[in-house]
């Protein structure tokens, strides 16, 4: 097994020197370990190593893991949400990243709603121009938070993108000031502040770079539990 604490320790330390290069207060920045494809016991070891956070890619996956686990981890959900499968969220998630349609938002909200619960979420943005399959568009971003907002079940928090895959983490730049970018252009048209507190942006690769343009939360899997095979670590798995 990967030393995984030793691994966490690495991680906020460059945290912390992002943050403080850039004028930013390390405790401002929340790493959130990807334990995608991981057994339980895995994710307990990055638990006793003092890792609260945790985001998973699949419902599915998360169905299985989660019971096994201890019931003070908070769960994130940052791979891409099937409507199908949004009624098992509300007794597994408090948070969801990757809302990018106003259905999947009203979805998302009714089932919270009928269990009495809140969801924390994100709107995932496709700010790369590409024609990529998940990711709304800079310009639908407004209509689906509208829907976050107005709706009880959500606590619409901020935004989520992922820049196309590259090597260099200098390429992922201008897609992360994208990002903070549009949160600055939707607080001065009135959406609320508090609603757009959070960018979710930054993974192994390039989470430096990310916390130089803004990032709040970062989503860090194989720089905390060692690489996973290339089925595994496609970029739209987030980690």
């Amino acid at each position: 097994m990967e030393n995984i604490r030793g691994n966490l320790s690495d991680i906020n330390k460059k945290i912390s020197a992002a943050a403080l290069k850039s004028g930013r207060n390390p405790q401002d920045i929340l790493l959130l370990a990807v334990s995608k494809t991981l057994p339980a016991e895995v994710v307990t070891e990055a638990s006793r190593a003092g890792q609260v956070h945790f985001g998973e890619n699949r419902v599915q996956e998360a169905r299985d893991k989660i019971p096994l686990l201890p019931d003070d981890l908070v769960w994130h959900l940052v791979g891409h949400l099937q409507s199908n499968k949004v009624k098992y969220c509300p007794e597994l998630f408090g948070w969801i990243h990757s809302i990018d349609s106003v259905r999947l938002a009203g979805e998302v909200a009714r089932r919270y709603r009928e269990k009495g619960k809140v969801c924390r979420v994100l709107v995932q943005v496709s700010v790369s121009g590409e024609d990529v399959k998940f990711g709304c568009s800079p310009e639908d971003t407004q209509g689906v938070l509208s829907v976050l907002l107005e709706e009880d079940g959500t606590e619409p928090v901020g935004l989520m993108t992922m820049p196309p895959f590259s090597a260099d983490p200098e390429d992922s730049r201008p897609y992360f000031a994208a990002l903070q970018d549009l949160r600055e252009d939707l607080v001065e048209k009135g959406f609320p502040a508090d609603s757009l507190s959070e960018l979710s942006m930054g993974m192994t690769g390039d989470f430096e770079v990310a916390i130089e343009e803004g990032a709040t939360i970062i989503r860090v899997g194989t720089a905390i539990f060692g690489p996973r095979s290339l089925s595994e670590n496609l970029h739209q798995a987030p980690g």
